[in-house]
């Protein structure tokens, strides 16, 4: 049974209706919103605020993003892969000299793939037409929407990585500054961008004017991404992949996607009693660290396209190893963690569900901030800069190279109990991305929480080198006991680290949605 107490300090309340969409951003679940009020089922819901999102959160994703999406379409459920492939010019010898991948500019920017996701999730269980969707978004660009608190001070953070006269700082700092909270921001060139999308059903972002423009820009300044590279692009439909834990089934979109450390470390959890301690005690919280830092040194030596894939992801789920990572855990003792890139995020999740059963998951991307620094000009577009997922360590499967899909760090998730669906839900930000997975179903299905308290909760990060950052609120004996086991704990005052979620869970008579208070966003329904 869920409890229906809110013991953490927050400014929502759970939205129970029929119909419901949970974003990052206000103005894009009225958007999602306004579609079902039209008739429009889930898909058409979690489209209109996806596209409104490029907008009005354009700090954390935009047209020239990637996305991911987990579907239950009332009969089954389906994955969608929209991550785009990096230009076949590129080489790991492009990057010779490089200690890593850059972080911005054209060597970093591989195939955009949320427009692909749009159409091909419209085309396929949509019920409106395509440019209905985009109505909302092209309306808050043309004439402008008041920008949100907390997306205004993620907007003024980016200005300095931008240089003076760039497009980038033409286009989304008017003035050569960052708006104000409340400040009215509008980009015709978002609008123009958009129209054209609707009308051709995304054909010209890939096949017509708009890749023209996007591959001149390419061609202009050193970039290799050519005309034939976005117009091999394609959405393409995967199988989940999938672990039992307590109960329920949490589905992840399989690698090129971090999906599955989740599932591994949750599958590790699964093999232990760490629920047999109280839900924010440093003996459950350590376990699930542990956990997770075994799930990171599979994903960091194995994730990559999967057509370069070493190990089949089937097999880091076997139930023996799972069994075997487990019982190596300590419960009195931190085991040293796999070394990663620290990575910072630029995301957005939202999540929808309508009256007739279809739930959708969605998650679309920048990668960080707004993207590479790029901004294709006359267009809008901020091009993201995926292409940073990959290593230049030689015979890893995530090498860079030509035409492959890097490590992605986004990733939504969907729960089911007996075959039906649960929950749809995500947690923005890198690699807090699977952590948060991982803390959303340990606290829903371990310890009885309902979807806004186990968003308001505070959270845990394992960082980069191996330290755990704590999220203010976390009481005092749990930063004492993870220090008595030997972790380097620091506790973490700014809530950034932590990401942003939003689910939708099934209750008796519809749903409940649920908004993270890290973000502006809001769930709403009817």
């Amino acid at each position: 049974m869920m409890s229906w107490s809110f013991p953490y300090p927050s400014q929502r309340m759970p939205v129970l209706a029929r119909n419901v969409v949970a974003t990052s951003q206000p103005l894009a679940a009225q958007a999602g919103l306004r579609m079902l009020l039209r008739g429009g089922n889930a898909v058409d819901g979690a489209l209109a605020a996806a596209i409104a999102l490029t907008v009005v959160e354009p700090t954390g994703n935009g047209i020239g993003g990637d996305a991911f999406a987990l579907l239950w379409d009332g009969r089954g459920l389906r994955g969608l892969n929209s991550s785009g492939r990096s230009p076949r010019a590129w080489s790991r010898e492009r990057f010779a000299g490089r200690p890593t991948m850059p972080s911005g500019g054209w060597d970093t920017v591989t195939v955009p793939g949320a427009v692909a996701a749009w159409a091909e999730l419209s085309r396929s269980h949509g019920r409106l037409p395509f440019a209905e969707l985009f109505a909302p978004a092209i309306e808050y660009a043309r004439e402008g929407f008041p920008v949100a608190p907390i997306t205004a001070r993620r907007w003024q953070e980016a200005l300095s990585l931008y240089p003076a006269g760039s497009e980038i700082r033409r286009v989304f700092f008017p003035g050569d500054r960052a708006p104000r909270p409340g400040e009215r921001f509008r980009c015709p060139e978002q609008a123009d961008t958009l129209a054209a999308i609707a009308a051709s059903r995304g054909e010209d972002f890939y096949r017509g004017e708009i890749a023209r423009r996007i591959a001149a820009c390419a061609a202009a300044e050193g970039g290799a991404l050519t005309a034939e590279d976005l117009a091999g692009h394609r959405a393409e439909w995967v199988e989940p992949l999938a672990v039992d834990f307590r109960g329920v089934r949490l589905h992840e979109i399989p690698p090129n996607g971090q999906g599955i450390a989740a599932l591994i470390a949750l599958g590790i959890l699964e093999r232990t009693d760490f629920d047999r301690h109280p839900v924010d005690s440093a003996e459950s919280i350590h376990l699930q660290i542990e956990a997770m830092k075994a799930a990171f040194a599979d994903a960091f030596r194995e994730v990559a396209d999967r057509d370069h894939l070493r190990v089949a992801p089937e097999a880091l789920l076997a139930p023996e190893r799972l069994s075997a990572k487990a019982a190596a855990i300590r419960p009195d003792r931190a085991a040293p963690a796999a070394p990663a890139a620290a990575l910072a995020g630029g995301t957005v999740t939202l999540a929808a569900a309508d009256a007739e059963g279809r739930m959708v998951s969605f998650i679309q991307s920048n990668y960080t901030g707004f993207g590479s620094g790029v901004v294709v000009p006359g267009t809008g577009i901020a091009l993201h800069n995926r292409g940073r997922g990959f290593v230049l360590e030689p015979g890893h499967p995530n090498c860079v190279a030509g035409g492959k899909r890097p490590f992605h760090t986004i990733l939504p998730a969907l729960v089911t109990r007996d075959g039906l669906p649960v929950m749809a839900f995500g947690v923005m930000g890198a690699h807090m991305q699977p952590q948060g997975h991982v803390q959303m179903m340990v606290r829903l299905f371990a310890y009885g929480q309902n979807p806004q308290a186990a968003l308001d909760a505070p959270r845990w990060h394992v960082a980069a080198d191996g330290s755990v950052q704590l999220e203010a609120g976390t009481p005092p004996e749990v930063l004492e006991g993870l220090r008595r086991r030997g972790h380097r704990v620091h506790l973490e005052t700014s809530r950034v680290l932590f990401g942003g979620g939003q689910a939708v869970f099934r209750v008796e008579a519809g749903w409940a949605a649920a908004s993270d208070p890290r973000k502006d966003g809001q769930a709403v329904g009817f």
